[in-house]
């Protein structure tokens, strides 16, 4: 009985906070006072609650091939813990769980820092919830790492990559060795309609980085660094390129000007 009553609370379903509310009302929008709930909704229907940048969460996340294959995902998070048993009650700052996406596909849940990825994964996307299931958002953008998994062991921070393998970034491009010159950070991104892929995270850097965007997009459009005043034109299916160096700190998005779509955020420390 005791191994049952321990399972029931790790999924939420034994002492969790809850709200109540009025009828017609739904739990998430019951909530809604901490943070402000936002219209969109992530691909699986959860709805984004904004926080502003100061006061959200953040997560960074490194995979390191498993022995009998796959992949063992180490999460590092700030201003966030988790929180398994308050899992459906009411979104509380700095609380909720991480969702695991593989390859665009929504595979799985973590309630700690560790997870498993099975072999075959190329894209491995890491988003924070909260308790009621809502995502956190900053500037209308989950609050989310992404990377991709390869034959070496990959971080998506890029300030810490593993100690004697090379990683690869959230763009696959590879790290150079302490010998190589750092030619600075690539990220590619595809946009398909109203699809980003990879789908909008925030891009850890550091105060003097330098960072090229290649962008692809399937329509002319504009792409806009906010902050730096920095444009791309985007003519359909041609690759676009664009170098900066990062010299401000600070929150910044990158958006299209005519789809208004938020492509990625820079976070400069």
């Amino acid at each position: 009985m005791g191994v049952l009553v321990a399972a029931l609370a790790l999924v939420g379903c034994g002492g969790r906070a809850t709200t109540h509310h009025k009828p017609g009302t739904s739990h998430q929008e019951a909530t809604g006072s901490n943070g402000i709930l936002l219209p969109a909704r992530d691909e699986g229907g959860h709805r984004l609650r904004e926080l502003a940048a100061a006061d959200a969460p953040t997560v960074r996340a490194e995979a390191v091939p498993d022995s009998e294959g796959g992949w063992n995902v180490h999460l590092t998070v700030e201003r966030f813990r988790f929180t398994p048993e308050s899992t459906g009650g009411g979104a509380l700052p700095g609380r909720g769980h991480a969702r695991l996406l593989v390859d665009g596909r929504e595979t799985g849940r973590l309630y700690g820092p560790w997870g498993y990825v099975p072999p075959g994964a190329h894209t491995l996307t890491v988003r924070l919830h909260a308790d009621d299931h809502t995502v956190w958002a900053v500037a209308g953008a989950p609050v989310q790492t992404t990377l991709r998994l390869g034959a070496a062991p990959a971080a998506s921070d890029p300030g810490k990559p593993p100690a004697a393998t090379p990683g690869s970034t959230t763009s696959g491009t590879p790290r150079p060795t302490a010998a190589t010159p750092d030619p600075g950070r690539t990220v590619t991104l595809t946009v398909t309609g109203k699809t980003v892929s990879p789908p909008p995270s925030r891009i850890e850097l550091k105060k003097g980085d330098r960072l090229t965007l290649r962008v692809t997009a399937d329509r002319a459009d504009t792409v806009h660094v906010h902050g730096y005043d920095r444009e791309l034109t985007l003519a359909p299916g041609t690759p676009a390129t664009l170098t900066l160096t990062v010299d401000r700190t600070g929150l910044f998005e990158v958006e299209t000007h005519e789809s208004g779509l938020v492509l990625t955020q820079l976070v400069v420390r």
